[in-house]
């Protein structure tokens, strides 16, 4: 205590500013109205008027045995954790409430742990195409978007190639059984898509797992077709129609992974236009009358029964190196007009052509160019203790 510090009485109400001491116990306190008011040191305690204000006194101070040996201890014996806050102990507790975090303002570390569905422990992964006006495809913008459904959390990159050169536009980790926005993309941009390639890691957290190979997909995606309205279509994965290109499913690649080029399977795809046309043509050469092809040929064919062709294409080719499918199928019908002109005046004639069942891409194929082409002729499946299922009985116009 020293002369300027403010004090309050402890048996009475009242208090004011130490104005001198009178030997060691007693202790001169100038009032409000400047007279002088000599005090035992034992019934006065030192004020601090930034502490008053915290804690809401008044100047009446109550006769508290435990609050006069807290301020008898800062008249000259302070201890180390007043000092270190700022001069008193319970100014160092204020401060302390003062600086606490408010529960609700810190960070929420615990995550809800991820939910397995029955049956998502295959991969599946699509690459969708969602339009933000599907009424406006030349106008609006594309949602490209990735969608994960399996129980698997994916790690993955996403780029496109211009010529030789690939360019990374999306990477990160999607968890199990969501969806995550690529990015959007305008109309003008589509071609940029064109060839874009998928690699990702499949794992599981904070528990086993069956490991799963490595994704690297190569997409073709091709940009006239998320112009055509017809071809966006109701997925399990969209309230609106979306195009879907898959990457992965059941497990299995939409196609082998990006490896070293094949020096013969490049030889084979660089085949010219006319070189292609020449296998086909060696190859009606070696089956010599197409119509003649099947169960029975014309010697061996005996009489009222039906002239047999068979379809398929290792029947009718010798070889399908450097066709596609459309150029078989094509080939395959070229057969069967030619069969129906040769006999066409052989009125009442009956021919079976085999055709399997498969998909049934060249019977429907084969009943349009009897719809369109040959009217009158009449048709029917053919006898399928005979031929199976993939037959179909055409009569000549008689």
């Amino acid at each position: 205590m020293k002369k300027g510090d403010k004090v309050r009485f402890l048996s009475e109400t009242g208090g004011g500013i130490v104005a001198g001491f009178q030997g060691k116990n007693i202790v001169l306190v100038q009032d409000a109205d400047g007279f002088e008011i000599p005090m035992s040191i034992n019934e006065v305690v030192v004020v601090d008027e930034e502490l008053d204000r915290k804690q809401g006194r008044t100047s009446t101070v109550t006769n508290d045995k435990k609050t006069n040996t807290t301020q008898q201890d800062t008249s000259g014996k302070q201890s180390i954790k007043a000092l270190l806050s700022g001069g008193y102990e319970n100014e160092g507790i204020d401060n302390e409430t003062e600086h606490e975090t408010d529960p609700a303002d810190s960070e929420i570390t615990f995550r809800k742990p991820v939910e397995e569905r029955v049956g998502g422990n295959n991969l599946n992964v699509y690459l969708a195409f969602v339009p933000e006006d599907a009424r406006q495809l030349s106008h609006t913008k594309m949602a490209v978007e990735l969608v994960n459904d399996s129980n698997y959390y994916l790690r993955y990159t996403f780029a496109t190639a211009e010529g030789e050169s690939w360019s990374l536009r999306n990477e990160g980790e999607m968890e199990p059984n969501t969806k995550v926005m690529l990015e959007t993309i305008a109309a003008e941009d589509y071609n940029s898509l064109e060839q874009a390639a998928f690699q990702a890691i499949a794992f599981k957290k904070q528990k086993s797992y069956v490991r799963k190979s490595a994704i690297d997909v190569k997409l073709h995606i091709e940009p006239l077709k998320l112009f055509k309205q017809h071809l966006f279509a109701e997925t399990p994965f969209y309230n609106e129609p979306a195009i879907l290109y898959t990457i992965v499913e059941g497990d299995e690649p939409a196609e082998a992974p990006v490896s070293k080029i094949d020096a013969d399977k490049l030889k084979t795809e660089m085949l010219s236009k006319s070189a292609i046309q020449k296998i086909k043509q060696d190859a009606r050469l070696a089956k010599g009358n197409v119509s003649a092809t099947g169960k029975h040929a014309h010697g061996d064919r005996k009489a009222n029964e039906p002239l047999v062709i068979d379809l398929h294409a290792h029947e009718i080719l010798e070889t399908t190196q450097g066709m596609d499918s459309l150029d078989i199928l094509q080939y395959q019908l070229e057969v069967f007009r030619r069969t129906l002109k040769e006999h066409a005046n052989e009125r009442g004639l009956k021919i079976v052509f085999i055709h399997g069942k498969g998909e049934g891409v060249l019977r429907k194929a084969i009943i349009n160019e009897l719809n369109r082409h040959f009217k009158g002729y009449t048709y029917q499946d053919a006898s399928f203790q005979e031929y199976g299922y993939g037959a179909t009985l055409v009569k000549v116009k008689g």
